[in-house]
């Protein structure tokens, strides 16, 4: 009697490579699923790191802020010029020097800051900048500014600077923003009259705080968004002082 060879038929060869077909597009869909999830999440997660960490530049370059002067009108005359604190402060700008650089950190030259809002692109709103140029002196200073303006109540001058301008070495530290303005937390003005909130400084000194109020073009609960920095500001020098030690 003649023994049946094992073996399989074309309909199970056919049937098993469907199945093995099947199993692979289903691994290949569940690659791609994941793939996606992990992108969206990368994604949302730099634009969280961005967020937090001009956030965190922004409220360390306004605490680094320190009395420097301006020699405004100098020119290249060594006793020429009006002294001036180096401090400008509007509702949509700053002129200020500060010790916190974005490249160096706490560990570098003294900075010009610019901080000022421009239009974002294509109408989307407007967006936060910064511009650095080093800050080598007050004579050294001199030719950005371009007047000075009278303080209430005082002999001190305040330095007039020209409108800050973009450039391809502006750092944009916040973008897609509703609105940005900035505040400037002024002393009591007499006596039993609260320090107050104001859009713009003219007064001697230095404010006591600086706050810059930010709000995104379009929320999303799922990003970390924009939100308002407050920061301190230490500095009781007064600028009609001669701090010279005695010999």
């Amino acid at each position: 009697m003649k023994r049946r060879e094992a073996g399989v038929t074309l309909i199970e060869m056919l049937v098993a490579i469907t199945l093995l077909s099947l199993l692979s597009v289903g691994m290949v869909m569940a690659i791609q699923v994941g793939l996606s999830a992990y992108t969206r999440t990368e994604s949302k997660l730099m634009a969280n790191r961005r967020a937090a960490g001009a956030q965190k530049i922004l409220q360390e370059e306004l605490e680094g802020m320190v009395p420097a002067s301006v020699m405004c009108g100098a020119g290249g005359q060594s006793g020429a010029g009006t002294r001036a604190i180096f401090f400008q402060g509007a509702s949509d700008s700053i002129w200020m020097v500060s010790t916190f650089s974005l490249q160096q950190g706490w560990r570098g030259q003294a900075q010009i800051l610019q901080l000022f809002v421009i239009p974002g692109d294509q109408n989307g709103g407007v967006r936060l900048v910064v511009n650095e140029i080093p800050y080598s002196g007050s004579r050294a200073a001199a030719p950005l500014c371009i007047n000075t303006m009278n303080v209430p109540n005082s002999i001190g001058k305040l330095p007039v600077f020209g409108p800050p301008r973009a450039s391809p070495n502006s750092f944009v530290l916040a973008d897609k923003l509703a609105y940005c303005r900035f505040s400037y937390f002024s002393p009591a003005p007499g006596m039993y009259q609260p320090p107050a909130w104001q859009p713009t400084w003219a007064a001697k000194g230095w404010p006591l705080a600086i706050r810059i109020d930010m709000a995104p073009l379009t929320p999303d609960a799922s990003r970390l968004q924009p939100i308002t920095v407050t920061a301190p500001i230490h500095i009781r020098r007064d600028t009609e002082k001669n701090y010279v030690l005695p010999y």
